[in-house]
């Protein structure tokens, strides 16, 4: 192919960039990118780089998808999903991905927010869309009817002539430019669409391959949904940059997961705690060797230290992090020989972050002093969709102000206290909840926290405790205060404990304390 003379060296550098499939294509043609769990499909880099070209024309010449045009898709973990994104940004418009298990009212929110000029849509959830009464342009994904997918699958066993490869119909990307909006889960308000931008995507990819030590030879299994930014960017993006294995289930199943590990030779897995504490008890979990697991990857919060102890018995080290949609989202990383040393702690920031602690007066924390955490640096969000205020109430000069409460110890080892609006202040004292939950949380009989402040008619505010407890053993509120007084400032302690079989979670497997909140107005 002739270079296009007209666009600069510049620019062209930032299109090498982007295309990261096209580059594994040249280098392992024949390496497998993208392995479905369910068919047992397979994808080769180069059958990618041949399917998101073609898809990419698709949706340029069939459907006129212009570039910062928005793309929506409502589908469950797919391999096409994959593809399609790459697609989406290779015709220089911004996927946005919806959450298959929001109400109507809901997508309907994200729908009129972001516009898009086309949705795509797996067949299972068109009921749900037309309670949206969205008028836009659908497309059925996997409708016998259409022939979209079955246009995108045949480009990898017909010739492609050498009009079909001509590059020059694609617009020239920068790494400046949005290729994503994904929303926040919207815990203080209506949700955000953080803009993920090409440069975005590249740095986390770098931060975490350098951070992780990936190879291309390794292998991983992907099952968190890709309505989220776990699901794309833990690992989905960083892999493909790096060349390596995806193996692509639809949904989360410990056994399957784990059996998975085995047989497919898995060496980074990573999940929520509540994950890891799923596939501990699960009855494969002594069956398995889980040999090839060089380690695990944890995020969304702490993971309890028995836990840690329970995986690294089996062979198996725990990587703890930390990370938000607007930044990164893989921004610090733990590692594994510290993980009990430093239990608690996520670690340092990755490679190209700056990080400060600021506390309420505007001065910088120094060691062991606790304040906001503040992060700068390319893995930055472009800012949240349509919303100019929000950004810059987010973003100031250069900082992303996280909103979350965190202190860093003599050593530099970060700790995340808690979120700045989930404090409640009890007789004049602040209390951070995830202080109180890390302490809770080597305690035998506790298997899950989550503590809120409630209405004390003498203090403010108290705490209240939501305590799942260990089949195995048994507490009484009683119990848990005389035994929290032993390791917590008396204010500290909840004043009130209510034991559930479980705590409601986000599709992330995050605990979502405003339900909680909500259950007590």
């Amino acid at each position: 192919m002739k270079p296009d003379i007209k666009h600069s060296e510049s620019q062209q550098w930032s299109t090498f960039e982007t295309d990261w499939i096209s580059k594994w294509a040249m280098y392992s043609p024949n390496a497998i990118m993208v392995q479905d769990d369910e068919s047992g499909t397979t994808i080769s880099y180069e059958q990618a780089r041949v399917l998101l070209f073609c898809t990419a024309r698709i949706l340029i010449r069939n459907y006129g998808i212009k570039p910062c045009d928005r793309v929506a898709v409502l589908s469950m973990n797919r391999v096409e999903y994959i593809i399609l994104f790459f697609a989406i940004q290779k015709a220089g418009a911004i996927m946005v991905p919806l959450n298959y298990r929001l109400t109507a009212p809901e997508i309907k929110y994200q729908l009129d927010d972001a516009a898009p000029v086309l949705l795509l849509l797996e067949d299972s959830f068109s009921k749900l869309i037309d309670q949206t009464g969205f008028a836009g342009t659908k497309l059925i994904l996997d409708s016998p009817e259409n022939s979209f997918l079955e246009t995108m699958w045949s480009s990898i066993t017909e010739p492609q002539d050498e009009e079909k490869e001509q590059e020059n119909e694609f617009p020239i990307l920068k790494m400046s430019d949005v290729c994503k909006i994904l929303y926040t889960s919207g815990t203080t308000g209506r949700p955000k669409g953080a803009m993920i931008s090409n440069g975005m995507l590249f740095w986390n990819s770098v931060n975490t391959g350098l951070r992780l030590n990936l190879v291309q030879q390794d292998v991983t299994l992907i099952f968190a949904p890709f309505f989220h930014t776990g699901g794309w960017n833990v690992l989905t993006t960083p892999f493909i940059h790096r060349g390596a294995k995806l193996i692509l289930l639809k949904k989360f199943d410990p056994d399957r997961v784990l059996q998975q590990c085995d047989d497919q030779k898995v060496s980074v897995l990573f999940g929520v705690p509540t994950m890891m504490d799923m596939l501990y008890r699960s009855p494969e979990f002594e069956k398995v060797t889980l040999n090839s697991l060089r380690y695990v990857v944890v995020g969304g919060e702490p993971m309890p230290v028995p836990l840690i102890e329970r995986w690294q018995e089996k062979g198996v080290p725990v990587r703890q992090g930390y990370g938000l949609t607007e930044f990164g989202p893989n921004v610090f990383s733990l590692n594994e020989e510290d993980a009990i040393r430093k239990k608690g702690s996520v670690g340092f920031p990755n490679f190209y972050i700056d990080a400060a602690i600021q506390k309420d007066d505007g001065s910088f924390a120094g060691a062991n002093e606790a304040g906001e955490l503040l992060l700068r640096g390319p893995v930055c969000m472009s800012g949240y969709w349509e919303k100019p205020d929000e950004t810059s109430k987010t973003v100031i000069n250069g900082w992303l102000h996280t909103g979350d409460i965190v202190k860093r110890d003599d050593e530099g080892y970060y700790y995340i206290i808690d979120r700045k609006k989930e404090m409640y202040i009890s007789g004049a004292e602040n209390v951070y909840p995830a202080e109180v939950e890390h302490v809770y949380r080597s305690h035998p009989a506790v298997r899950e926290i989550a503590v809120i402040g409630v209405p004390d008619e003498k203090w403010g505010e108290s705490g209240k405790a939501f305590v799942v407890l260990n089949d195995d053993h048994k507490a009484d509120a009683s119990t848990l205060q005389d035994w929290g007084r032993e390791r917590l400032a008396k204010y500290k302690v909840p004043a009130h404990f209510q034991f559930l079989s479980e705590l409601p979670k986000s599709d992330s497997g995050k605990i979502l304390k405003r339900k909680l909140r909500d259950n007590e107005k």
